[in-house]
Parts: structure tokens; C-alpha cells; sequence
């Protein structure tokens, strides 16, 4: 028995239909996508906490150091897979 019930060619066979529907190239974007929605969150939640802790300058330098830079760094990603 796998996760819930689930075995692990049921897994398999999943993931093989999922990778049919979508392509590798719009899964690997999509993975991406997440993890820089997930960085930008985590350091929006580091910054807060900086500020209720008392570190106001510092949580500010920090989020201005770090607003864009993701954003842009996918844009040119996205950019290069669709010339690609």
C-alpha cells in the first residue's frame, strides 16, 4: 500500500498521463512559477517577523534588496523558453 491506498504504480501511471497532457516544458514552468511564488512569500513572512521583532531597518533594507528580483529573473525565463 502507497499514500492513502494509492500504490506506486498508480503513481506512476499518473505522473506518465499528467506528463502526456501538459509536456515537460510547461511542468518545468510551472514548477518554477511555484517555487518563486513560495521564495517571495517566505521572504515577505521573514520581513514581518523582522519588523515585530524590532529590526524595522534592516527587515526594509532586506525587502527592498529582494522586491523584483525574482519577478524579473522568471520574465527572462519565460521569455527564453517561448523563443526556444
Amino acid at each position: 500500500m502507497g499514500l492513502g491506498g494509492i500504490s506506486i504504480w498508480q503513481l506512476l501511471i499518473v505522473l506518465v498521463i499528467v506528463m502526456m497532457i501538459f509536456g515537460t516544458k510547461r511542468l518545468r514552468s510551472l514548477g518554477g512559477d511555484l517555487g518563486g511564488a513560495i521564495k517571495s512569500f517566505r521572504n515577505s513572512m521573514d520581513s514581518e517577523n523582522a519588523q515585530q521583532q524590532g529590526g524595522d531597518d534592516t527587515a526594509e533594507q532586506k525587502q527592498i534588496e529582494t522586491d523584483g528580483a525574482p519577478d524579473a529573473q522568471f520574465a527572462e525565463q519565460k521569455e527564453q523558453q517561448r523563443q526556444g
